[in-house]
């Protein structure tokens, strides 16, 4: 990867991004999805409230491990209608070697809504 200063981001770029950590409440199968995905349902707290997002990681995730667990979003893009479903946030994570994607989150419980800085 080169490091072209026009493809450098400032500070002001990455502040507009808000990224939130959340709780999944509740998570199901999305038979509709062009590739396999999740439907969540994601509690960001009483600010941000609940949202809801299309996530492709059912690699490494059943719906049945995923509620309790804390995650990352960002919850300021605009929703995305995917198929019959609308998705509010993108939920983060990584691609291991095998191309799933493992989810981001705190090392530690956080409270809903804290902002990633």
């Amino acid at each position: 990867m080169t490091e072209d200063a026009a493809d450098l981001a400032t500070l002001a770029d990455f502040e507009r991004i808000d990224i939130r950590a959340g709780t999944i409440v509740a998570a199901e199968a999305f038979p509709e999805a062009r590739k396999p995905a999740f439907k969540l349902t994601i509690d960001f707290g009483p600010v941000i409230g609940i949202r809801k997002s299309s996530a492709q990681i059912t690699t490494h995730y059943q719906p049945s491990t995923l509620v309790g667990r804390q995650v990352c979003a960002v919850v300021n893009f605009p929703p995305r209608q995917i198929g019959p479903f609308r998705s509010d946030v993108l939920t983060l994570g990584l691609a291991d070697g095998s191309g799933g994607i493992r989810l981001i989150g705190a090392d530690a419980a956080v409270p809903n809504g804290s902002r990633l800085s």
